[in-house]
């Protein structure tokens, strides 16, 4: 959505989809912003809630019904397994993606975390196209902002219909990190490896380029976090310019420099109208 400063202001409900890697402050803000009574919609939660939940837990049982004493207490009904996944705490999903590997160190085999993927992908498209709806929602229950607080993966999606419905309904913003704090996020990765979503095609270039440069035959062989560690400087790079492309087409661009600035809904709102009328002016 593209309008001017003056139309930004004067909009009696703001509706903002964030955009950018996970850990560059999506969340953070949206938690500030719906303390300020913003409707806070994480499109991540939405996933692992509703459309993942069968499968995250499905996943987990068939974890724990490795151990005897824990089954036998499963299959008599005498305990059951609930996903807690939270706004803020979303290891459930990540879990479910898992890591593509050696079976011994936990990694998974290249069909089914191919299938995960592709539920993940399938399951991000349907949360976003649904964002109109919660925006009714929202205003029904009393709120007038809504911020939807997308999944790092977005950008990755090459769905048309879902950027569609995301741009008629919100503006689009990309928070971009400054070149030391996308370090900081490839060092985070590197020291504490955590499974990713990646397009199929992109993972099977990387994948192929992985096994050269490590030279290993088979994906068993893989050690899942040493995968990780040397994809996701690869992935991160790679979704710079598609993050970019989005803002471009789509909305705007702050830096998270200005960003850091912002201490409530007001500054928030004044920082968009500032980069809308830096956009207008050629100034982006």
């Amino acid at each position: 959505m593209k309008l001017s400063a003056e139309e930004f202001r004067q909009l009696k409900h703001k509706n903002i989809t964030l955009l950018g890697m996970s850990g560059v402050g999506k969340t953070y803000l949206s938690n500030m912003l719906g303390k300020a009574g913003w409707f806070h919609y994480s499109g991540d939660y939405r996933i692992g809630k509703h459309y993942l939940n069968d499968e995250i837990l499905n996943n987990i049982k068939q974890q724990i019904m490795e151990i005897p004493f824990v089954r036998d207490l499963l299959e008599s009904d005498s305990i059951t397994i609930e996903n807690n996944i939270t706004i803020d705490h979303l290891k459930p999903i990540s879990t479910f993606l898992g890591k593509l590997g050696n079976p011994e160190l936990g990694g998974l085999p290249l069909d089914e975390y191919k299938r995960r993927q592709n539920l993940h992908r399938e399951s991000e498209i349907q949360a976003m196209t649904e964002v109109p709806d919660f925006i009714a929602k929202a205003r029904a229950e009393g709120f007038d902002h809504f911020i939807n607080d997308a999944g790092g993966s977005l950008c990755e999606m090459d769905d048309d219909h879902m950027y569609g419905v995301l741009e008629q309904h919100t503006i689009f913003l990309y928070l971009k990190a400054t070149e030391a704090e996308e370090q900081v996020l490839i060092d985070r990765a590197a020291a504490s490896p955590k499974p990713m979503y990646h397009r199929e095609e992109y993972l099977d270039e990387q994948l192929a380029l992985y096994l050269a440069d490590r030279g290993l035959e088979y994906i068993a062989l893989i050690e899942p976090d040493d995968f990780v560690r040397w994809m996701f400087p690869r992935l991160f790079n790679s979704r710079l310019p598609r993050y970019q492309g989005l803002a471009d087409k789509y909305g705007y661009t702050v830096g998270t420099t200005e960003l850091h600035q912002v201490r409530d809904d007001k500054d928030f709102v004044e920082l968009i109208a500032d980069v809308i009328s830096a956009d207008q002016a050629g100034e982006h």
